[in-house]
């Protein structure tokens, strides 16, 4: 995906250096885009449990992970679990993302976050690198720290789905060249599965993205989750074998 027409994101990244960084966590005073639930929330609460082995799922990352500005119950993780229910498969997904965190913090955090669930999970969805960008971070730092993360979680055994960045064209083309490509690397040296870029499909499209033209909107959230919990599903199946 090319951010192409979503000039608006780029303004809003290069004015405002801690739009992610600065939003707090999940329980965090809600939006007024959030007073009324989107749609598919709806559809989403209807939704139960289903039977069978339990899967356990860390969606590790920041603000786009923990639900900034949406109500409770549809960050992107809850979204994701919610889909993995409707398929049958009875997954657990645990929000561990935190709000501000570049990923030098999650490199910090993440032994942390791992040592503190029930048990070692089937998945690790990684979703870091938008605060990097932000604050225009050196691409090799955070290619640095996505690399160790990426080692520790290989050591310890664990599965990985990464949902990667993307930088805004007016950052320039040596620092785009060198920010975009760390997560295709970095899923092909770690096998690990790699959605591309996590606001595909919603940035740049108004109604799917909050004021700040950075964190999608609950319907936003909702179409990301559409596409990537297949991707989740198909991982966690081949991590059964």
């Amino acid at each position: 995906m090319r951010i192409g027409n979503a000039s608006r994101y780029a303004a809003a990244l290069l004015a405002a250096p801690a739009l992610l960084g600065g939003c707090g966590r999940a329980d965090a005073p809600q939006a007024e885009n959030a007073a009324t639930p989107a749609p598919s929330a709806t559809a989403d609460a209807a939704v139960v449990r289903p039977q069978g082995p339990e899967r356990l799922v860390l969606a590790f990352g920041d603000s786009l992970y923990a639900g900034y500005g949406v109500g409770r119950g549809l960050s992107l993780p809850d979204r994701v679990q919610k889909r993995l229910w409707a398929a049958g498969i009875n997954a657990t997904v645990v929000n561990a993302g935190v709000s501000g965190d570049i990923t030098a913090a999650g490199r910090q955090r993440l032994g942390f976050a791992l040592d503190n669930l029930p048990r070692k999970p089937d998945l690790v969805m990684l979703g870091l690198g938008g605060n990097d960008v932000l604050r225009q971070i050196s691409p090799a730092e955070t290619r640095a720290n996505l690399d160790a993360m990426l080692a520790e979680l290989k050591k310890r055994q664990i599965p990985v789905m990464l949902t990667g960045m993307r930088a805004p064209p007016n950052l320039g083309p040596d620092f785009v060249a060198r920010f975009d490509p760390i997560w295709p690397d970095l899923a092909k040296r770690y096998d690990a599965g790699l959605y591309p870029f996590i606001l595909d499909g919603v940035i740049g499209t108004p109604a799917l993205m909050q004021a700040d033209h950075v964190h999608p909107t609950a319907e936003g959230i909702a179409k990301i989750a559409d596409r990537m919990a297949p991707m989740v599903a198909g991982q966690l199946q081949d991590a059964k074998r």
